[in-house]
């Protein structure tokens, strides 16, 4: 069995509410200062009460700063303090990747590079704390796997040093491209960049399928008392490994023949397709009679979706008929989990027969990605996923 902790982020999170749960999981309060100490940091405390919002009780945590700082650190400033400190290497590790998601973030936000990259909320010493602190919690607990729900954003505006700002902040949502989000339960913001960077350095797979044995649960406790509970839940479990044959569904192809049309337009098709909810769809060279060219247009959807294809369909394309079958597919079994290279995160989808790993193949677009930010080939991109 594989120890899971999962986040669930129904409320959001932020950095205290990322310590208040991890404490009400289980993390030694003690432990938690002592090592935090370690960073020769001066002039604030960490206060952890019970509270509850909406009757829910867990652990609240606040930083609390008693002299206040005009300092604006930059990257290297914050791995300074990290890595002279005498905390352990795993520790120093996450903290710094955590900084540094941030650090990228900020850098692409403002078109700049990270080393000139001044942070203000982020660098301040209760910011420090709260990532130092999460890492800390991490590597306490030492979970196999980290797990996530879809992340609430919150909405509204935020205040930030360079002003007024729609949520989720610039930099919350550059960090969390790629990572499954909602926002608008509450009118203001409930995921921070701090806690945005915190969940994109740890966390192995973003599902709201909470596949596992829960022993336990935790909550974090926010400040404010809203209209949905204001806390962070997490569990502490044990990951299920089900034996399971590949699933089969039941689809609708449609289908016709064209060939009369620009093919170009057969790219702005595909995008309305795909765009409201085609599983797939493709093009196969055919002859018709009189021996003309021309293109059999496939489209895979569910049946509640076919009449919304056909109209798309009929509405963009030459053809002036359709077919339609029901057909049966049986697919493997398919995860995905986030692999960290040394230019940054890849998605890996899995796929799996009876359980046995058949294949894997990284997400193109995120290797496509990073060997634009980085200035490499894709091939360099491919090479250096493990």
């Amino acid at each position: 069995m594989k120890k899971v902790l999962y986040y669930d982020c129904f409320s959001g999170i932020c950095g205290d509410l990322n310590l208040g749960a991890m404490i009400d999981a289980g993390v030694d309060i003690e432990y938690l200062l002592n090592e935090l100490n370690k960073l020769n940091i001066d002039n604030w405390e960490l206060n952890a009460i019970k509270d509850n919002r909406k009757g829910i009780y867990g652990t609240r945590v606040d930083v609390i700063i008693n002299k206040i700082e005009h300092i604006h650190r930059n990257f290297n400033d914050i791995k300074k303090i990290i890595e002279s400190s005498s905390l352990s290497d795993n520790v120093k590790k996450i903290s710094s990747d955590i900084f540094l998601k941030l650090a990228e973030a900020e850098a692409n936000v403002h078109n700049s590079k990270i080393e000139e990259i001044h942070f203000h909320e982020i660098g301040a010493v209760d910011s420090i704390i709260d990532i130092v602190g999460a890492a800390i919690c991490i590597d306490y607990i030492n979970p196999d796997k980290v797990i996530c729900s879809t992340i609430e954003l919150g909405g509204g505006f935020v205040e930030c040093a360079h002003g007024k700002f729609p949520v989720p902040a610039p930099a919350t949502i550059e960090i969390l491209k790629n990572i499954p989000v909602k926002s608008g339960a509450v009118p203001f913001e409930t995921t921070t960049p701090t806690g945005a960077a915190i969940l994109a350095t740890i966390v192995n797979e973003f599902t709201d399928n909470t596949n596992f044995k829960i022993n336990k649960l935790a909550y974090g406790i926010g400040q404010r008392d809203t209209n949905i509970p204001n806390v962070l839940r997490v569990y502490l479990g044990e990951e299920i490994i089900e034996k399971s044959e590949s699933p089969v569904s039941k689809e609708i192809m449609i289908e016709c023949n064209i060939d009369d049309m620009n093919p170009e337009i057969y790219d702005f098709v595909f995008d309305k397709l795909f765009e409201n909810g085609a599983l797939d769809a493709f093009i196969t060279p055919v002859i018709m009679k009189k021996s003309r060219p021309a293109n059999k247009l496939n489209v895979i959807c569910t049946q509640e979706n076919s009449e919304k294809m056909k109209k798309i369909i009929f509405e963009n394309t030459s053809t002036i008929g359709l077919r339609e079958y029901h057909i049966e597919k049986t697919m493997l079994t398919r995860k995905s989990e986030l692999v960290k290279t040394k230019f940054g995160e890849i998605k890996i989808k899995n796929a799996y027969y009876k359980d046995k790993l058949i294949s894997s193949k990284p997400e193109y677009e995120d290797c496509k990605r990073l060997a634009n930010e980085h200035g490499v080939s894709i091939k360099e991109i491919y090479k250096n996923i493990q």
